[in-house]
């Protein structure tokens, strides 16, 4: 027998139970279903088996950590139903792209093509394969009978991939008779996968399934058209690079020809900063481009970039932040937990702003001004601002895409610009790189640069981060007049070394543990890469230092 406390009460229960019972025992106590285990302050998967005293706490669909394990345990379950049905060669070539709000969107590679029946076919097989409630189990494979297994299933991306791994084991998933490999936990069986659809979308699919914000609902699919073609302009340079996952990346590190890319993706990137200040100049009346994206999304040196491409094309651009128009810190409005709220749009002076911009519209002279973060005020220097014909303010900020942030000019004399880093890398063909672990990683880094912010302080700050990102940036975004992608195919194996040594600062036991581990454990499939390979314009020196702007 073993005694196990739960929330402070201890209870015994016969050795080697699965964590899975003691879960069902206690489920009612949650509102969502409880995904994980931690025991003794380490994350557990239900699987697993008790095998000493402990005290034990559960986490649910609703945190971060479980809402992953659904959607990781939910793309297994379809893998397994392409491969029942289209089989294993079809399975082979699926690959799991990027998030289009709560959808996850597949493609089809090396010519196959499911059409929207055998789609149909593949989404009936996974709701069979729910109600027979199949175990999930998990083992420990020797790397080289695990590469040779993945080669066998024609894994092409995952032998790659475990080309560059350390460890002499594997952990590979198995569900019934279905192999693979996942970064990450997973539910015990598919009897918890119980909400999902899959549906044909563009030349691929989308596996929709619950936000963690209502785990417990399937959300509308919001097809994001703008967002979606940028992600895929992004991916074919990718692909016109020879880098889809991070075996690939890691192969041109190896090949001695990352300098080369560096330097196409860097060109790829200012191209596209061309095409935007061309579309801008040849609209008539444009006086004000408002760029606003989620944080560590690179909007400073964008917006330095992009007016130098601007005076290319004659114009004088003159920089604007919309945080110089916060209200005094004394009357911030404060939050549900009574913090002040500085994400909010009711943050910022918007009727001084408009004021403002509605005057230099007209032509007059405006006194702008700045914030001082330290005294918590407004202040005003007597310099004076005023457009000229050519003159245009770039405004930075992340409502920028708000129209009540701008409500008294002319539509057409505003361009929107919404900037973010979307990773369109993949570890393999599984398994994705959230966009959120790139920017947190890169907050982490720049933090720790230019604030002297530990990597805890700053992933404490992420959750909330993300809420405000959530409300006042993410459902303006279609909204943009064009979209810029920020993410770098090379820049996790740059930010790698900056990141890894603030990360192992973060102490078991404290908050932020979890997560600084979880991020460690994904920054292990990349090779470094020196910082001293970047132009000194480029957006990553933004975080790691060395960029030839004042970011």
């Amino acid at each position: 027998m073993v005694t196990i406390n739960i929330g402070g009460k201890e209870k015994r229960y016969e050795d080697g139970i699965k964590y899975e019972v003691i879960a069902e025992e206690h489920q009612n106590d949650y509102v969502s279903q409880i995904a994980l285990v931690t025991v003794d302050g380490k994350i557990r998967e239900l699987m697993k088996r008790v095998d000493r005293d402990c005290t034990l706490d559960f986490i649910t669909y609703a945190d971060t950590t479980g809402h992953k394990t659904y959607v990781r345990t939910a793309i297994m379950l379809m893998m397994k139903a392409v491969r029942d049905v289209a089989g294993m060669e079809a399975a082979a070539n699926v690959k799991v792209e990027f998030a289009i709000g709560a959808g996850y969107y597949c493609s089809f590679r090396n010519g196959l093509k499911l059409d929207e029946k055998t789609i149909e076919k593949v989404k009936d097989r996974m709701g069979e394969l729910v109600d027979m409630d199949l175990l999930v189990t998990k083992k420990a494979y020797p790397a080289d009978e695990a590469v040779a297994l993945f080669a066998e299933n024609g894994m092409k991306d995952k032998v790659s991939l475990f080309r560059y791994r350390r460890s002499s084991n594997i952990n590979v998933y198995c569900m019934d008779d279905y192999y693979d490999y996942f970064y990450g936990y997973m539910m015990p069986s598919t009897g918890y996968i119980r909400l999902f659809d899959l549906f044909s979308y563009e030349e691929g699919m989308i596996l929709l399934l619950p936000e963690q914000e209502d785990p417990e609902t399937m959300p509308e699919f919001k097809p994001r058209k703008k967002l979606f073609q940028t992600l895929l302009v992004t991916r074919e340079w990718g692909r016109e690079l020879g880098i889809d996952t991070v075996g690939d990346l890691n192969d041109q590190i190896c090949s001695g020809s990352i300098s080369d890319m560096i330097l196409v993706q860097e060109a790829l990137q200012e191209r596209r900063i061309s095409e935007i200040a061309r579309d801008i100049a040849r609209r008539e009346g444009v006086k004000f481009v408002m760029i606003a994206g989620p944080s560590s999304s690179g909007k400073t040196t964008f917006s330095h970039r992009l007016s130098i491409q601007l005076r290319t094309h004659g114009l004088k651009p003159h920089p604007i932040g919309l945080d110089n128009y916060y209200l005094d810190h004394d009357y911030t409005p404060l939050d549900a937990d009574g913090k002040p709220d500085y994400e909010c749009l009711e943050a910022l002076d918007v009727e001084q702003f408009n004021q403002d911009m509605a005057a230099l519209l007209k032509g007059e002279k405006v006194q702008l001004p700045t914030f001082n973060f330290k005294t918590g005020k407004r202040e005003y220097s007597g310099k004076v601002t005023e457009l000229g014909p050519n003159d245009i303010l770039v405004i930075e900020g992340i409502h920028g895409l708000n129209e009540k942030m701008s409500y008294s000019l002319p539509a057409e004399s505003k361009y929107k610009i919404y900037i973010s880093a979307l990773t369109t890398l993949n570890v393999d063909e599984h398994n994705r790189i959230p966009t959120t672990d790139n920017r947190l990683l890169r907050r982490i880094v720049r933090d720790a640069r230019t604030r002297g912010a530990s990597a805890a302080r700053t992933i404490s700050m992420w959750p909330s981060v993300r809420r405000g990102e959530e409300k006042y940036i993410f459902p303006f975004q279609e909204e943009a007049d064009a979209m810029f992608n920020s993410a770098m195919l090379y820049e996790l194996a740059v930010l790698k070394q900056y990141a890894e040594p603030l990360l192992f600062s973060i102490k078991k036991g404290e908050p932020e543990y979890h997560e600084a581990k979880r991020l460690l454990k994904f920054l292990e499939y990349f090779l470094g890469i020196s910082s001293e390979e970047l132009p000194k314009n480029s957006l990553c020196r933004e975080f790691v230092g060395g960029s030839c702007f004042d970011v």
